[in-house]
């Protein structure tokens, strides 16, 4: 009877062992202001056969959306499966190495889900979500230039967010500092100062046009060592590209047809493919969930109008750009390669909010959400098993200066009578309604604002964005807190 006992007890711990390592690795890899329509697979120019790769393989979401239309919100958004809305962060991005981090010591984020449930994780990359920098005794918190930082002292990183390892950058390539940092150190003082577009601190070493090598170089090295370990890994890699400054290294200056941001778009897709096949050498891509996606849509610093004369067209048939209300701010090519699971060339259509990512992993890792965490995330875990499954509710969009707009099926309204960003028009014309209601499948441009001739459609979606912010969540669950009231056009 003994013997029979510790032979099942043998045979549980051995199902449990395998159930742990049959959890899958997940990356996400995150390109910095790009639109749908700059991969090729879309009609894009320039060539990108790792993201080509991605869709002929794995799953394309036609109809993905960032939480904002500016990337430090939509990090946000992405990483706790919360709108950034209901953070001090209301409008803009982060600008200096004086704002302190957005996402909170005890906040769940993606990775500290994973990290909980047998993971280890990591994050190569731009993070854009405020480092904690500790400053020198003489400091001026209106300085942009980090020449005030103590870059020898630990710092508030990801590694307080859920990551075991982090090798990045600050923020964008256009602002300082510019030094790479390792887990919570910089690991090179910033005793020179360089411009890529703003001028700052940056270690001696540091070039701009190199970050795309480094954080593959990196990438491929976490994947190499973890390959082999028991435990599944998170990759997150966000990328600086092809976010300004334009700047392609050498390697891959004049591969493109349509210029330097075409090249920077290739080497973009190269790092993809760098990580694509590290997979591939180490045995792991057919239970790896490898997710491709963006944090806005192209910026107007591409010089859109010029690419579009040379048949590239950023945000495709799109109205709008980075930073703005309309579809070209947010909706983003958004790709998942998953052989294990995907079927490979799928699409759908299902209306998916970049907050969805959180509840897909926990559904991933078979963990219930707590009430409290990934309060606007709702998991497409089905659709990745059948892309016909694509039942989301609305989903909230936010531009650079503040204004909302949600959308529920067809219809996206929009609380404010322009962009709400950089294009034209910024507000609404003398006599024209206030807000902007479009129907969506039959005017995907946005070129018909139909509010006036749709009340009850403007009430219903009106209500429906003043319980979200009134309830501080947008999926069922108790009522939760914003962590500041928030400021909207239409209370």
């Amino acid at each position: 009877m003994k013997n029979k006992i510790i032979s099942l007890l043998s045979l549980a711990f051995a199902s449990t062992a395998v159930a742990a390592t049959d959890k899958p690795n997940i990356i996400f890899i995150f390109a910095d202001d790009m639109g749908i329509g700059d991969v090729s697979h879309m009609g894009g120019k320039a060539p990108t056969p790792a993201l080509d790769r991605m869709a002929k393989e794995g799953l394309r979401f036609t109809d993905a959306h960032t939480t904002s239309s500016v990337c430090t919100p939509s990090r946000y958004g992405l990483l706790t499966g919360r709108y950034n809305w209901r953070t001090r962060l209301q409008r803009s991005v982060f600008f200096s190495p004086h704002d302190k981090p957005l996402i909170k010591e005890d906040e769940s984020t993606v990775a500290s889900l994973l990290q909980e449930n047998g993971y280890n994780t990591a994050c190569v990359g731009k993070w854009h979500l405020g480092i904690g920098w500790q400053f020198k005794e003489k400091n001026d918190p209106k300085s942009k230039t980090g020449h005030d930082v103590d870059f020898m002292k630990p710092a508030v990183t990801p590694t307080s967010n859920g990551f075991d390892y982090f090798y990045g950058i600050q923020a964008s390539l256009d602002m300082p500092p510019y030094v790479y940092i390792e887990n919570d150190k910089a690991i090179e003082d910033a005793t020179a100062t360089k411009a890529f577009h703003r001028k700052g601190a940056a270690a001696p070493d540091f070039e701009a046009n190199q970050c795309l090598k480094v954080f593959a170089e990196k990438s491929v090295e976490y994947i190499n060592e973890n390959a082999k370990d028991e435990k599944p890994f998170f990759l997150y890699l966000p990328l600086t590209s092809p976010h300004t400054p334009i700047i392609p290294s050498e390697e891959w200056l004049g591969k493109s047809t349509i210029g330097k941001y075409g090249d920077f778009l290739m080497e973009t897709d190269w790092v993809v493919g760098q990580v694509l096949e590290a997979l591939e050498k180490n045995g792991i891509a057919e239970n790896t969930l490898v997710m491709f996606s963006a944090d806005n849509g192209c910026s107007p610093k591409a010089e859109i109008e010029d690419l579009a004369k040379k048949g590239h067209k950023v945000n495709g048939d799109l109205r709008g750009a980075k930073a703005d209300i309309y579809e070209g701010g947010h909706r983003v090519p958004t790709l998942a390669l998953w052989p294990k699971v995907v079927k490979a060339g799928s699409t759908t259509d299902r209306i998916t909010s970049l907050s969805d990512f959180y509840a897909t992993c926990a559904d991933i890792v078979d963990v219930e959400v707590k009430d409290t965490d990934g309060v606007d995330s709702v998991s497409f875990y089905n659709t990745l098993k059948d892309p016909s499954n694509g039942d989301r509710d609305a989903i909230v969009m936010h531009s650079i200066n503040g204004s909302f707009a949600i959308r529920n099926g067809k219809w996206k309204l929009c609380f404010c009578g322009g962009s709400g960003g950089w294009s034209a028009p910024k507000k609404a014309a003398a006599g024209d309604p206030k807000w902007q209601l479009f129907d969506l499948d039959a005017d995907p441009a946005e070129q018909k604002n139909v509010f006036n001739e749709n009340p009850e459609v403007v009430k219903e979606l009106h209500e429906l964005m003043l319980s979200y912010i009134d309830n501080g969540r947008s999926t069922s669950g108790a009522k939760q807190s914003n962590d500041v009231p928030v400021k909207f056009q239409g209370n």
